[in-house]
């Protein structure tokens, strides 16, 4: 297990992991309650809306890790995982500029390289 990081690095963390989690827990809350538009750009993916239940079910899930102590650099590395999916159906089935996914993917990456403390023990 890593040492923990010193206050600066910690006050850092901890405002993108607010930031990240309400956003998160928003995007993720629209995709599961069916919203019009989060049904659209699902149906323009074509992987089915089954997918989007499933992107939507990780956003809540790794933004309540965000919250959690012992399990933030986890949902850091789920939410990862979800942003370079959004970065990829931007550049090759969406169109529009991926901006947005970026930076949440890099404030992910940050995120989880700044608490990998809180990654379990081997």
């Amino acid at each position: 297990m890593t040492s923990p990081p010193g206050k600066p690095i910690l006050y850092l963390a901890w405002s993108l992991q607010l930031m990240a989690a309400a956003i998160f827990l928003m995007a993720g809350w629209k995709k599961l309650t069916g919203d019009a538009q989060m049904a659209e750009v699902f149906a323009t993916i074509g992987l089915g809306q089954w997918f989007r239940y499933l992107t939507g079910g990780l956003e809540v899930v790794g933004a309540i890790a965000l919250l959690w102590p012992r399990r933030i650099a986890l949902g850091g590395a789920v939410l990862t995982v979800v942003m370079v999916g959004a970065v990829i159906a931007h550049l090759t089935v969406l169109g529009g500029s991926p901006l947005l996914a970026i930076v949440l993917l890099v404030a992910c990456l940050m995120i989880t390289a700044m608490r990998r403390d809180t990654l379990p023990a081997r």
